[in-house]
Parts: structure tokens; C-alpha cells; sequence
């Protein structure tokens, strides 16, 4: 295989392609397992540029697996392009405002993650192609990272048995490689059932499911001072038992997420905040039904591939934002508080800069800041597999994620420059691996050690199902 630069000039012969796709698919903003027009997108551009295509990968419509090359290591690249409900925007602006009002959008950069993911695994393939190198890239298309734990999915379907390594990326704030710190998180739902009545002259006859929950919440709520310091609890109501307040709620419904720093953690907040439910259900004599709904381990590390990113990371640079990405990037970080900038630089480790809105430098490898407290399902693949993650400057420093300010810069100039920039660092690593065998035994011995005392359990009970959307209907 040939040096890093002539695989960047490959990704830079196709990146007016991959920056439209990215467009598009931030023009299509789709949630959880919905995402049939943007992996419509990513399957046009897998069959114009000749990869072997498998659709409805592990029973998933939205998801999509392209292959290309003969022979030799398997090295998957991971893309995703699922949106956020409520975070729609209008594009290259520095101030709230809906594209459709209450709409989705592209608010976590998703459009950008699976765009540049695609466009390194086709440089890759046509580095291969010309060079007849033994070895195949594969793009994995991933729905529904936020909340639908897709890949953890398409790990226990067997996705990933016969792949070598895999590669990955977010946009974001600071560049660096990723320090493979996350939270392992389940999503339970509490349906609480009671028995209706009139709220004024039969109240004794009623039981509350909504008083279910609401006791439900103050005890997890009295919980939090006695569980790890780590650990995150969450919860939305997903039905609070109809608006008639003259009627006794005789259902209710409430969503918890349980986050701890690993799977052993997390199970056992989970079966305390369970015990708490039965308590709630006790003391209103409801009944209480527990459904999981995804769940996801917690990242795990691979120092060579790692090493190998840097290095890459370091030759490449910084992506090469100008005069006006960073005037937009400052009219962003004028919507922020100084408390969400100085953030951004606390979780990367580094100093921080208030004259550049744009990160134009790579954290040094090993640098430890504030831990990340997200969760991902790149968690469970990197579990099964040697993973790496790369973070990739897309938007202003400070930007929060999930937020209206990431969609605004979804399309930006900041965005497409970061795309391509990831791209690159994720092609030089592909390839690099190919044509060193012992950086492949190194980080399969690395991801050996660290899986010894500990193997991959998955965390999703055998009979959960995905939860899938059907198709939308033609007009």
C-alpha cells in the first residue's frame, strides 16, 4: 500500500460528492429506526461506486452493508445518519430558529458521521483497485444510534465475526482521537396499570397509575445521593394517563435511562430502580409492567489503533477552516455561555483559547480531561472487535450536542471541512492496517487482554426486538 498521501488525494478526487450527501441527508432529518430516505442516499452512492451491496442487514431496513476487494483483513467503517426529534433549524444562522416547527434535525452532526464514513471506505476501495491489494473494506450503515442501539443489534446478529478492525468517527469541538470513555446505558419502559374512576364522587374506587410514577420519580430522585457519583439517571414521560383531571389515570407510562460506567454497574441500578417501582406500584396497588427497550455497553479502548490514528492525525493536521468558517463559528459561540466553552476544553484536557472559535490543533494521545458521559452502541462493536474512534473539529468550540446550534452548522464550511479531514484520518488508519499485519496482531492481542477476565456479554435480553418504524406511506 502506498503512503498517506496519495490515499488523502483519493478522498479529496470525491469529496464534492460526499459533502452533497451530507447535505442531503441534513435535509432529511430522520429519528430511530425511520431513516428509509437517508440510507436510500448512502445505497445510491454505494451502487455508483461499485460496492457489493446487502440491504436489511440483521433484520434492519434502515440499515445497509456495502463491501468492497478480495481476500485479506476485513476492515469495517462505520457510518450512522439518524437525526433528534425537536432540534429542526434553519441552516447558517446564529439564532433558534425551526426549519419546520417541532420537527427533527441533524442535531448530534449524524448527517456529516455517516457522509465521511462512506467517503474514506470508497478511497479505500479504490486504493485497493488499483493496487490489487489483498484485503476488503466494508461500510456498515448504522440507524438509530440515538436511543434504537442498531449495532448493538447487528453485533449479536453476527455482523462483525469475521471483521479485523473497525473505524469510526464523530463530529465535533476539539480534534482528537477518541478516549473511548462512555457510559454503558439501558432504556427501560414502566407502563403502570390502575383502575379508573370519577376523580370527585368515586376517588376511593380509583387507583393511580400516574401516582405510580410520580412516586416512582421522587424515589429514584432520593436514589441519586446514594449511587455512584459516575452513574446518570434520566427519565421522560411517554403518557401520563390522559388530560381529563376529573378521572383517575388507570394507565400511565414512563421511560428511564440507567447509565453507570460499566455493565456490572449498570445492572445493578437497574434492578435498585426496579425495586423502586414495585415499591410505587405497592403503595398505590397498581401493577407494574418492565420493558427494555435498548441498551448499549460502555466503550472499550485499543491502544495501537490508537497510536496508529494519532499518528495519522498528526501528519494530516488540523482541518484547514478559513476567515469565514471561523466568523461564523464566532457568531455561534456568541449564542454560548463562557461556561459552555470553558467546558469544551475541561472534557479534551488542554488549555483553553478564546481567540480561535475553531480548533486548529490535535490533543496530544493519552491526554485525560473531563469523561465523556454519553453513551454510544460503538460500545458493543468495539467489545467483539479492535475499535477506534476519531473526534474531528465540525463546529465552534463550546457548541453544546444535541442542540440547535450543531444543526445551524450542519451545512456549514466548518462542517464539510471536517467531514473530508475525517475521511482522511479513517482512509490513512484503513489502510495502514492493511498493509501491516502486525499492527493488526497488535491490536487484536491488545483487544484480547483487555476482554480476558471480562468477555463480551451482550446487554440486550435475548426476546428484545428492535423497535422498528415501518416505511412511510407514498403520497
Amino acid at each position: 500500500m502506498q503512503n498517506s498521501e496519495t490515499i488523502w488525494q483519493l478522498v479529496d478526487a470525491r469529496k464534492d460528492a460526499y459533502e452533497a450527501l451530507s447535505d442531503r441527508v441534513w435535509g432529511m432529518p430522520e429519528i430511530c429506526y425511520t431513516e428509509y430516505r437517508s440510507v436510500a442516499e448512502h445505497r445510491a452512492m454505494l451502487e455508483e461506486e461499485g460496492f457489493r451491496i446487502t440491504e436489511n442487514v440483521a433484520g434492519l431496513p434502515t440499515a445497509i452493508m456495502g463491501e468492497a476487494g478480495e481476500g485479506g483483513p476485513v476492515i469495517a467503517i462505520l457510518g450512522e445518519y439518524d437525526a433528534l426529534p425537536g432540534l429542526s433549524q434553519v441552516a447558517g444562522i446564529a439564532e433558534p430558529k425551526p426549519l419546520s416547527p417541532g420537527g427533527h434535525g441533524h442535531g448530534c452532526g449524524h448527517n456529516m458521521l455517516g457522509a465521511a464514513a462512506l467517503l474514506a471506505a470508497t478511497a479505500v476501495k479504490n486504493q485497493l483497485s488499483k493496487q490489487g491489494f489483498k484485503g476488503r473494506v466494508r461500510y456498515y450503515g448504522c440507524p438509530a444510534e440515538e436511543g434504537g442501539a442498531a449495532k448493538v443489534f447487528m453485533v449479536r446478529a453476527g455482523l462483525f465475526d469475521d471483521v479485523d478492525i473497525a473505524i469510526t468517527w464523530h463530529p465535533a469541538a476539539i480534534n482528537r482521537v477518541d478516549d473511548a470513555l462512555s457510559l454503558a446505558n439501558t432504556r427501560l419502559d414502566f407502563t403502570f396499570k390502575g383502575r379508573a374512576s370519577h376523580a370527585a364522587a368515586a376517588p376511593h374506587l380509583g387507583r393511580s397509575a400516574l401516582d405510580a410514577v410520580e412516586l416512582m420519580n421522587v424515589g429514584v430522585n432520593y436514589m441519586r445521593e446514594h449511587m455512584p457519583s459516575d452513574a446518570r439517571i434520566h427519565y421522560a414521560m411517554l403518557d401520563g394517563g390522559g388530560v381529563a383531571p376529573n378521572v383517575v389515570q388507570a394507565t400511565a407510562k414512563v421511560r428511564y435511562a440507567v447509565r453507570a460506567r460499566d455493565l456490572t454497574g449498570m445492572r445493578a441500578l437497574i434492578e435498585r430502580v426496579k425495586k423502586i417501582a414495585n415499591g410505587a406500584a405497592l403503595m398505590t396497588e397498581t401493577q407494574v409492567d418492565v420493558k427494555v427497550v435498548s441498551a448499549v455497553s460502555n466503550l472499550l479502548g485499543n491502544t495501537p489503533l490508537e497510536e496508529a490514528m494519532q499518528r495519522q492525525m498528526e501528519r494530516l493536521g488540523a482541518p484547514p477552516f478559513d476567515a469565514a468558517d471561523r466568523k461564523y463559528a464566532a457568531e455561534i459561540q456568541a449564542t454560548l455561555t463562557q461556561e459552555d466553552i470553558a467546558s469544551a476544553y475541561a472534557r479534551a484536557g488542554v488549555s483553553a483559547n478564546r481567540d480561535n472559535p475553531l480548533c486548529d490543533f490535535i490533543v496530544p494521545l493519552g491526554t485525560r480531561g473531563a469523561a465523556m458521559m454519553g453513551s454510544t452502541d460503538v460500545g458493543d462493536v468495539s467489545w467483539v472487535i479492535p475499535t477506534v474512534q476519531a473526534r474531528v473539529a465540525t463546529h465552534a468550540i463550546g457548541t453544546p450536542g444535541h442542540s440547535w446550534q450543531i444543526t445551524a452548522q450542519g451545512k456549514s464550511g466548518q462542517a464539510k471541512k471536517g467531514l473530508v479531514h475525517a475521511a482522511k484520518v479513517m482512509a490513512a488508519v484503513a489502510v495502514e492496517a492493511l498493509a501491516d499485519p502486525a499492527l493488526l496482531a497488535r491490536a487484536k492481542a491488545d483487544h484480547q487482554a483487555r476482554t480476558q477476565a471480562t468477555p463480551y456479554e451482550c446487554p440486550l435480553p435475548a426476546d428484545v426486538k428492535p423497535m422498528l418504524e415501518p416505511p412511510p406511506q407514498a403520497a
